[in-house]
């Protein structure tokens, strides 16, 4: 290696990854010198010094990790700009967004926005926001679109864990720490030799266990706790120079009560006391919608849901085993790190990766590569739908006897009680080749194709004793019986007696989605290398992929038993054929005032895959069977400057993206409905790194961020269905309808006259038709019918004005304008900075004191933009010791995360109208804080 190159080069044991060049800073190293060391990098599917990589990427060694607490994926924001981590609201799934760009599409064919890699292979599903990384050689994360060289086309970006491989010199170590909330971890390896560096073995793994972060109130359990392991096994077997071989067996497991969700919170709508000047009187209870759109930050946002806006709660009022809102006079804790359910949650988790990578040198100019990866898992997660338990028991009724239901599913309880389970298993296959080439002349290039399967099969439950309750009522209401059999039984609900569920059950939701994918893409670049200093590269990619879902109905207290394909519609398929690629220039320019400066230029297009809404019912009004997919054109202009003698880096990069179909999601009619938006995205990153005297690190990284949603792109807000139009007001959706439980927008005056005429029980029924439900408005009202003869309701439904709409509004609402809107996850301004030095003490022994510092700016977590969906600016601090003796092999850590113990709202999420449009806060980690004992051999 050249001396220019030792001068500018990136540490191996870098510390803080920063801006789009990306680089590490030292940690934990006793340095000499301030000169920065190198780290390479396969960025470009090939080893580089990172200095030299004309893309956004940063890197993290081992020991980076291990300095900045970075234990896994989710504390990759704290050291990088322009990204954002959360974990969604459904199983095993999470949204890592850079610059914007990220995952908030739901749906099992919903593709990630940033991919994630192992050993550069990709990763449809994997562990990254549940396990922990251990043993690692490195964590790269490359910014912008991937749109060439990576497996699956993604348009943010992609991490890419490389594992520590087998060497031919033997070595161990073990680490043992504890910390506080109980933690213990375990980590080790051991590289053995066997047949010098033609055969050796490698074996690794971690374990973590640790008390809850959350409390239960209602019965003063610790929940929210982990108890998992992994493990790894490595055999590199190299039986000549020219061939070089790597087997690799992953396994993860997880049994305990993680929260899949956060705490809930909600500003309780009790509805209007008048409509029009009318008071509401008892019909008050079919005007909410559960929760109001108003902020999260304010002490009415630790209410509860008005059940009376939810689907179980409007039932439960229709069929009389509640009466209004069970939840009245309740409300929660502020403390977020505090819920109230009567079920803890249960949170197993197993999956199992293996690949084999061969490398055969064909020349010496000529690599061949084969990887090949395969992996299965599978997820199973139950908890309490709601975060309170209710106050208000059941009314005494035939069905409720003494106030006491006896549920299969949900057992004997006097409260309103809801649960919901999701799960999945997934099975993946990827096989790509590369030829690669090594030319002394200016013409080199690297081409290959990747073949990609997926399949995967999601289920989500919700079960409700007030469903089971529906669904008897029902049955007495349309066949004389409420246990009536549905095989011989017209109109009759079938209930599933199973304690657990079987799937088959009409009394509970189930939406279950079989999901297949193939994707295949061949790629290549080639660079072209003018001179010493100048290269040009052009890359161009072409993808094929085919996805297909099995369409099964949702059949929530509709007749029959048993889950059925939908008839109409049974299998929806999407295929996208697209062309991706980029062009671009680096050139290393000879400055008088830099040690080393490298100038690039790239334009890059990007692609996502479009996909298939989940549980969509046939020919359903406003819902799209398939949602587009993304495309984005971006152009980036960067430079990488070694200064001082190559004690300062100083990086820069500036972006800009033309985005087309951005993928947001909603839930609507309890399916979550996939739109597109289009979108500019522009922004800078600055990154630095200074070691101005011996054994002292600094480090500094800005990163600034500008979305703005284009013009005419609209979208109607669930959360404020009339725009606050007083002319419109908001209506729950009545049963025998597809859309039972949802919420509907009928004119003031319609629902004035109503109320005026006595009516107001039929307003449930007004949004569907009065004609749809002749024979359950016929009905007495013992049997739980309104009482109103069907010709009365349907007058009064259509000649007051009811569907009486005026300019852009219907029966769902009116959209509002996202024109100017910013994307959802993208704060301004995300900083951190970080110092250590290293004390040198007596006999060998050091002493290094590091501190990071984070803070990211305000955000928003819906592209609606209002004050509902703002999220407040957040920081985060933590400070590390580590004594360490090199030539024993012995290390002592100590640390301190999150010193303020600061609890920040990093994402929100919105359920829908049958839900009472409750927000489930997804939270940041509380202070923690350890102490670590390593001994290597």
């Amino acid at each position: 290696m050249s001396q220019t190159l030792r001068m500018r080069s990136l540490l191996v044991m870098g510390a803080s990854a920063v801006a789009i060049s990306g680089f590490a800073v030292p940690a934990f190293a006793q340095q000499n010198t301030t000169v920065i060391e190198e780290l390479v990098v396969t960025a470009q599917k090939k080893e580089e010094a990172l200095q030299d990589v004309p893309i956004a990427v940063s890197a993290f060694s081992q020991d980076s990790l291990e300095a900045q607490k970075i234990d896994g994926g989710p504390n990759l924001q704290l050291a990088i700009p322009n990204v954002t981590f959360a974990k969604s609201n459904f199983t095993n799934s999470f949204n890592f967004q850079i610059r914007g760009i990220g995952a908030k599409a739901v749906g099992a064919s919903a593709d990630q926005g940033v991919g994630v890699h192992m050993n550069n292979a990709p990763q449809q599903s994997g562990n990254l926001f549940e396990a922990e990384f251990y043993d690692v050689e490195r964590v790269e994360v490359l910014r912008g679109p991937q749109g060439t060289l990576y497996g699956r086309n993604a348009t943010g970006g992609v991490v890419n864990v490389i594992t520590a491989k087998p060497t031919d010199m033997f070595e161990a170590n073990l680490r043992a720490e504890y910390g506080n909330y109980n933690s213990m971890k375990l980590r080790g390896m051991l590289n053995v030799p066997i047949f010098g560096d033609k055969l050796a073995v490698r074996l690794s793994g971690t374990s973590l266990k640790r008390d809850g972060f959350v409390t239960n109130t209602f019965n003063g359990n610790k929940v929210d706790d982990r108890d998992l392991y992994s493990t790894r096994v490595q055999v590199m077997f190299n039986p000549t120079e020219k061939l070089r071989t790597n087997f690799l067996w992953e396994r993860f497991h997880e049994n305990d009560s993680r929260a899949r969700t956060g705490k809930q919170l909600c500003t309780k709508d009790n509805g209007p006391a008048t409509v029009g000047g009318v008071p509401t009187g008892a019909s008050r209870v079919f005007l909410t919608q559960g929760c109001l759109s108003a902020s999260l930050y304010t002490p009415a946002a630790y209410g509860t849901v008005n059940t009376s806006g939810s689907l179980t709660g409007l039932l439960g009022n229709i069929f009389g085993f509640t009466s209004g809102d069970v939840n009245a006079g309740d409300t929660t804790s502020t403390n977020l790190r505090e819920i109230e359910t009567a079920l803890d949650p249960i949170y197993q988790s197993k999956s199992n990766t293996y690949q084999f990578t061969l490398n055969y040198d064909i020349t010496d100019e000529l690599t061949f590569t084969s990887m090949t990866s395969y992996g299965k898992g599978d997820v199973w997660t139950k908890q309490d739908y709601n975060r309170n338990v209710a106050t208000v028991p059941f009314n005494n009724t035939p069905f409720t006897p003494g106030g006491f239901f006896t549920d299969p599913q949900v057992g004997r309880t006097n409260k309103f009680t809801t649960i919901d389970v999701s799960s999945g298993r997934s099975e993946q296959f990827s096989q790509e080749f590369r030829l690669q080439s090594a030319f002394d002349g200016p013409l080199n290039f690297t081409v290959g194709g990747i073949h990609f399967t997926y399949r995967t099969l999601t289920d989500y439950y919700v079960i409700g004793n007030s469903l089971t309750l529906s669904s008897l009522a029902l049955n007495f209401s349309n066949t004389g019986n409420p246990n009536c059999n549905p095989a011989t039984t017209a109109r009759c609900i079938g209930i599933d007696t199973s304690a657990d569920p079987t799937g088959d059950g009409h009394n509970y939701y189930l939406n279950r989605t079989p999901y297949n994918l193939v994707s295949d893409a061949l790629l290549g670049e080639v660079y072209y290398q003018v001179n010493e200093d100048l290269k040009f590269t052009l890359g161009v990619r072409q993808t094929r992929d085919k996805k297909a879902v099995k369409n099964y109905s949702t059949v929530l207290l509709a007749p029959g038993y048993g889950l059925t394909l939908n008839p109409t519609n049974p299998d929806q398929r999407a295929r996208f054929n697209e062309t991706t690629g980029r062009v671009g220039v680096d050139y290393k320019a000879r400055l008088g005032f830099t040690d080393d400066t490298l100038l690039y230029a790239f334009y890059s297009k990007g692609y996502k895959g479009g996909g298939i809404n989940p549980g969509v019912p046939a020919n359903s009004v406003g819902i799209q069977q398939t949602f587009d997919p993304e495309f984005v054109n971006a152009i980036e202009v960067g430079t990488k400057n070694t200064l001082l003698g190559g004690s300062l880096l100083l990086n820069a990069t500036a972006f800009s993206y033309d985005y087309q179909g951005y993928q947001i999601s909603k839930i609507v009619n309890r399916t979550s409905v996939n739109e597109n938006v289009d979108a500019k995205v522009h922004g800078f990153e600055l990154e630095s790194i200074w070691s101005p005297v011996r054994n002292l690190r600094l480090n500094a990284n800005i990163g600034y961020l500008k979305t703005k949603i284009g013009d005419g792109v609209s979208s109607i807000d669930t959360m404020n269905r009339t725009q606050s139009n007083p002319a419109y007001t908001v209506v729950k959706v009545g049963p025998n309808a597809s859309s039972v439980g949802a919420n509907c927008v009928l004119s003031t005056v319609g629902v004035a006259t109503i109320l005026g005429a006595g009516a107001g029980a039929t307003l449930p029924f007004a949004c569907s038709g009065a004609a749809a439900y002749q024979g359950f408005l016929a009905a007495p009202a013992a049997a739980g019918g309104a009482g109103l003869p069907a010709p009365t309701a349907a007058f009064l439904a259509n000649a007051t004005g009811l569907y009486t709409y005026g300019a852009g509004y219907s029966i769902e609402g009116t959209a509002a304008n996202l024109s100017g809107n910013e994307l959802p996850n993208s704060p301004h301004w995300t900083t951190s900075v970080g110092a250590q030095y290293t004390f040198e003490l007596s006999n060998g022994w050091s002493a290094t004191l590091r501190g990071d510092y984070y803070r990211q700016s305000k955000q928003y977590a819906r592209v609606y933009n209002t004050a509902y969906d703002q999220l407040k600016s957040w920081d985060n601090g933590n400070i590390t010791l580590k004594v360490e003796k090199p030539e024993w092999g012995v290390a002592i850590d100590a640390y301190v995360k999150n010193i303020g113990n600061k609890t920040p709202i990093v994402d929100a999420y919105t359920t829908d109208d049958s839900s009472g449009l409750f927000t489930n806060v997804i939270t940041a980690e509380p202070r923690l804080y350890g102490i670590a004992i390593t001994k290597s051999w």
